[in-house]
């Protein structure tokens, strides 16, 4: 099976930045905001969105990583962070890849246990196969694929890149 690049480290480097910047825009009047970042990718994809918001804002950015079962998405959902945290705090939700949108639907569900000022989504990849209404407020980039493809991210130290098989 062929794996077409479809960003590489610099491309998904620029989605970060405007991905940030588009964060600071919307949360500029916060003084704090919670990045809280789906495990494992979506918490790579977190943090290096949470780097980049340093640099550019006056934001004090707090990283959540959010761990859940892809494969039971009713079982329990942990956070790095206790819900007193992020309660009346700006929050966005961030993945790697939106695929069906249940990863992501069950990740919202459970930070809404507790009042919050504003609740973003951000993704690196869009693939619009969506079972669930969830919208992405942040995105890197929209892809119309078949259900039978496949999209992967990988983030490594030297190397990041995303393909479509």
């Amino acid at each position: 099976m062929s794996h077409n690049i479809i960003l590489n480290k610099q491309e998904i480097d620029h989605k970060i930045k405007r991905i940030a910047y588009q964060i600071f825009e919307t949360f500029v009047d916060e003084e704090s905001i919670i990045v809280a970042g789906i495990a494992s990718n979506g918490y790579v994809f977190a943090e290096k969105i949470a780097a980049v918001l340093q640099s550019i804002s006056p934001l004090e950015v707090i990283l959540c990583e959010v761990t859940l079962d892809k494969q039971n998405l009713n079982s329990e959902i942990k956070t790095s962070l206790p819900k007193e945290a992020y309660q009346n705090k700006g929050i966005i939700l961030v993945d790697d890849v939106l695929n069906s949108g249940s990863t992501l639907m069950y990740g919202v569900k459970h930070f809404l246990d507790v009042p919050l000022k504003k609740f973003k989504t951000a993704v690196l990849v869009d693939r619009n196969h969506k079972k669930y209404p969830i919208k992405v407020d942040f995105k890197g980039i929209s892809l119309s694929t078949s259900s039978l493809e496949h999209v992967t991210v990988v983030f490594e130290k030297d190397n990041s890149y995303a393909t479509l098989s």
